[in-house]
């Protein structure tokens, strides 16, 4: 279960933050979450909230911002929306596919005070 490392990770970035910028309490949290991240939304959901407990994000919002897929088809030569990483072109139907974007899996922006 990666989602709890990621949600670690996520406490780690707050927290070094929170020294450079001066902010004492996270009130929210805005994710960017790619569709081709293989991260599970409601794990990631659940390991923030356990992740964050006795924390200065201890009881923050956490928003998830769906990035669509993003592949270049080398069969067709077109920029296409991908759904996983295991579809084929939804224009010509072919495999040979390059992901461009929607693997991410960063912070967008917080709300601190």
């Amino acid at each position: 279960m990666h989602e709890m490392a990621l949600c670690e990770s996520i406490l780690q970035i707050l927290e070094e933050e929170s020294g450079k910028q001066g902010y004492s309490r996270v009130k929210a949290v805005r994710l960017e979450i790619g569709a081709l991240s293989c991260v599970e939304k409601e794990a990631l959901r659940f390991n923030f909230e356990v992740i964050t407990q006795g924390s200065l994000a201890e009881g923050a919002s956490l928003e998830l911002l769906d990035v669509p897929g993003q592949a270049w088809c080398m069969p067709c030569g077109q920029a296409v929306e991908m759904g996983s990483l295991v579809d084929p072109c939804p224009l010509c139907g072919g495999f040979q596919v390059q992901v461009t974007g929607g693997e991410e899996l960063q912070i967008r922006d917080l709300e601190v005070v």
